[in-house]
């Protein structure tokens, strides 16, 4: 079955919110078997909805649109498909009583123009809305599939993965749902990374490969159908066990979390602590590591020493090596190593992370924007050090060496360096 989603909604267009609700929808409709080819957005107007709902037609078997359920009058989705199904429009009854106690028990005044949140094409199937008022409506007419869902997500969520997954399952039998498995990978580029599977990409049938990019992180989704979740890992782990030999290196994950998240699960499971101490970055790598929950029983704490004198005073980082002809600077493998080693003595935990490097926009010490040292000093063991050169702009290059050094972290929590 093929699908188009179909977002109604002027502020859309405009830039005023972000449709999250296609990336929801396109997720659970691929889980339950449905290929979502195309995604449309159109405003409140119902000439141009009608229009949307004609072309959709023309390529889609399953319609599925978010937004335009309301009580107002540009409030347009479901008088657009009835009118073009010539269909009439009722109220649904069970709805309206709800509405109506809304307001009663608020003892407010019943508004007239909610009655349109209780309307019900002919032949519909009422989808209840357990986080507000407006009913959706899943209906099949003239060879294609409709679901009409509301716009806001925290109604449109509950209401697709309870009563619309349960009419789409209905009506999909026994289709093949698709399966996949996300491999996560640090310290290589997605170009480098997609060298290393060009073959398997290439060659590719079932299961599919799919390389996704972020900033400082690659992903390959490896996807297959199939009506039973057993046979879907039969058939994909041949392909899984390939990619894992040949990058064995920077697969931090086989599930869809971060290298921040690796990272906090290795300290807790090897029962070790972490401290940071921070230049270029400027905490974000802290910031990082707080997000997770748990990690407050890993991670102590760190230092943002942005300033050659507080590198010195907090971290202990000899003048020598900072200042005075010959230093070395602050941006080098010996301040990376003193920063890692004094941010490990004064938290006194088991390892330190230190960055210190030039984000730009200008270079700094006749040091070229982008050149990032990497510090890590573990109990018990000699301090080691990574020299590292970022493109980008400021932003990217504090993301990267931020990625960069934890990914450092990872190497050395798994005995991989």
């Amino acid at each position: 079955m093929k699908a188009e989603i179909i977002a109604v909604g002027t502020e859309l267009l405009l830039g005023q919110i972000v449709n999250t609700n296609a990336k929801f929808l396109s997720q659970g409709l691929a889980e339950l078997g449905v290929d979502v080819y195309y995604q449309t957005v159109v405003g409140d107007n119902e000439a141009r909805i009608r229009r949307a709902i004609e072309t959709a037609c023309g390529r889609a078997d399953l319609l599925v649109f978010t937004g335009g359920l309301g009580p107002t009058l540009d409030d347009l989705t479901r008088d657009a498909l009835a009118a073009f199904l010539g269909l009439p429009i009722h109220l649904h009854e069970p709805t309206m009583r709800k509405i109506e106690e809304m307001f009663s028990g608020r003892g407010t005044a019943f508004v007239e123009s909610n009655r349109r949140q209780a309307m019900l094409i002919e032949g519909a199937v009422p989808l209840r809305n357990d986080t507000g008022l407006a009913v959706g409506n899943a209906l099949s007419a003239g060879g294609k599939h409709y679901l009409l869902l509301p716009g806001p997500p925290r109604e449109m969520k509950p209401m697709f993965e309870n009563d619309a997954s349960a009419w789409l399952r209905e009506l999909l039998g026994d289709s093949a749902a698709l399966h996949s498995t996300m491999l996560k990978f640090s310290g290589i580029g997605e170009s480098a990374l997609e060298d290393l599977f060009i073959d398997l990409i290439r060659e590719q049938t079932d299961p599919t490969i799919a390389p996704y990019a972020k900033e400082g992180e690659v992903a390959i989704r490896v996807s297959t159908k199939s009506a039973d979740a057993e046979e879907a890992a039969r058939r994909m782990e041949p392909t899984l066990q390939e990619i894992r030999r040949r990058a064995d290196r920077y697969l931090y994950a086989e599930e869809d979390i971060t290298l921040e998240e690796a990272v906090i699960r290795l300290l807790a499971s090897q029962r070790r602590t972490l401290s940071v101490a921070e230049s270029c970055t400027g905490g974000m790598i802290a910031t990082m590591l707080t997000a997770v929950p748990g990690s407050a029983d890993v991670f102590s704490g760190g230092v943002v020493s942005y300033t050659n004198d507080v590198k010195r005073k907090l971290l202990g980082v000899p003048l020598s090596l900072l200042e005075g002809d010959g230093a070395p600077g602050a941006v080098s493998a010996e301040t990376a190593a003193a920063m890692a080693e004094g941010m490990r003595a004064a938290a006194d935990t088991d390892l330190a992370l230190s960055v210190t490097g030039v984000a730009g926009p200008a270079g700094s010490e006749g040091k070229p924007v982008g050149l990032v040292y990497i510090g890590l000093a573990e109990r018990g063991k000699p301090t080691k050090t990574e020299r590292i050169q970022l493109a980008g702009d400021r932003e990217g290059i504090r993301l990267r060496a931020s990625k960069r050094t934890l990914y450092r972290l990872w190497l050395a929590l798994t005995g991989r360096d």
